[in-house]
């Protein structure tokens, strides 16, 4: 067990767990963030963040990370990558926070640990993944120059993966479940003026076909029935996300997807732990949401630190 204490364990480096830390940082509160790959989060996978005040270009998402990493470490916060929380275990007023590689031990917890993407559970899904099934348009992309691929989901994530791809691709078939596209209006105009691109609405997905790699999907109109292959070379899936709040069962309370439950300082049902970001329970998960709640807890955190004191 690492003997060092802390005032706070941050669960996730992403835009609310990096902002809660350089919060809690320049409160002089002995920080530390634990994230199970590099910090960044989901925005580290867009090519292009428009909708974040401050860059009216836009800017990559590994940069906008980068900064809030700098930012974050420059007033002291400590970041262990590499770290996936296990388990969570609270003693003597003490929290536990055991990871892949050692315990370590806080005063309070801020789980900013976000979501993954779901999966569309079909036949050829889980055997194509890395030969043609990808949930990362800037990882994989340049692997399908001047190839025909389907995008699942027309969300804002599917759409904002679909501008990225068409600078490899030669066409792209969206795939939305709903009757209509629920993604951001600029982001249907720029889209959906491109000749390369289709969309069949009301659709789902049944199976992802091929040999050794992606050769083409099978859909289904959910009003008539019919159902027709189409021929690809890759299959990008963007149908939502999974909270990643497996190491908290029974320690605070979810909702039915599993997202945690907070009031609105960000504390959880158990006190000394907090949730921010995509992983708390609510209806809009925005980088500018994320950065507002990381900010709510860190406060909560440092009056909540003053109180345990007196």
């Amino acid at each position: 067990m690492n003997e060092e204490m802390y005032d706070v364990i941050i669960i996730g480096g992403g835009p609310a767990g990096l902002t809660s830390a350089i919060y809690t940082s320049r409160e002089r509160l002995k920080t530390l963030v634990l994230e199970k790959a590099i910090c960044g989060g989901l925005p580290a996978t867009t090519e292009l963040v428009e909708n974040y005040p401050g860059f009216p270009e836009g800017i990559s998402g590994v940069e906008l990370m980068k900064r809030f990493k700098e930012q974050a470490m420059r007033f002291g916060t400590e970041i262990r990558e590499f770290n996936e929380v296990k388990k969570i275990e609270h003693e003597d007023k003490i929290f536990k926070v055991e990871t892949n590689y050692e315990t370590y031990r806080g005063s309070t917890v801020i789980v900013a640990s976000g979501s993954v993407p779901k999966k569309l559970n079909v036949p050829g899904e889980e055997e194509f993944i890395g030969r043609g099934v990808s949930y990362c348009a800037i990882c994989d992309g340049p692997f399908y120059q001047n190839k025909d691929i389907a995008i699942i989901g027309c969300g804002n994530s599917g759409l904002q993966e679909g501008e990225t791809l068409l600078k490899y691709v030669k066409s792209i078939t969206f795939v939305e479940f709903l009757p209509y596209i629920p993604a951001e209006k600029i982001l249907q105009e720029r889209v959906s003026k491109d000749p390369r691109v289709r969309f069949f609405l009301n659709h789902i997905v049944t199976a992802i076909n091929g040999d050794t790699a992606v050769q083409s999907i099978t859909i289904k109109n959910r009003e008539t029935g019919e159902e027709k292959e189409i021929k690809v070379d890759g299959v990008f899936v963007y149908v939502g996300f999974l909270p990643n709040t497996k190491f908290l069962e029974g320690l605070v309370e979810l909702d039915k997807q599993g997202y945690i439950i907070t009031d609105e300082d960000m504390r959880t049902s158990h006190p000394g732990i907090y949730a921010v970001g995509d992983v708390r329970s609510k209806k809009i998960r925005q980088i500018a949401v994320a950065c507002g709640e990381g900010t709510i807890a860190a406060i909560a955190v440092r009056d909540y630190l003053k109180e345990l004191e007196r």
